[in-house]
């Protein structure tokens, strides 16, 4: 996926999603604080601060994530 594309996601709309990579590895971003971009590399940081580097190429969706009952 290109860069540009997630950094248009994070920055114009700020809904939570999720990042699913070609292995079928989830990663969530529950706020645009949890996410980085480079210009060749995602930096995603999960809830207590761990950060896992991304190789774009193998990114094939940003997902919303569905809101049910008011719950996330």
């Amino acid at each position: 996926m290109n860069v540009e594309n997630i950094r248009k996601r994070v920055h114009e709309d700020q809904r939570p999603f999720v990042i699913r990579l070609s292995d079928g590895r989830k990663f969530p971003i529950p706020h645009q604080d949890f996410i980085a971009l480079g210009k060749h590399v995602v930096l995603v940081i999960d809830q207590d601060g761990y950060g896992v580097s991304l190789d774009p190429l193998h990114i094939v969706s940003l997902d919303d994530v569905r809101v049910k009952d008011g719950k996330r």
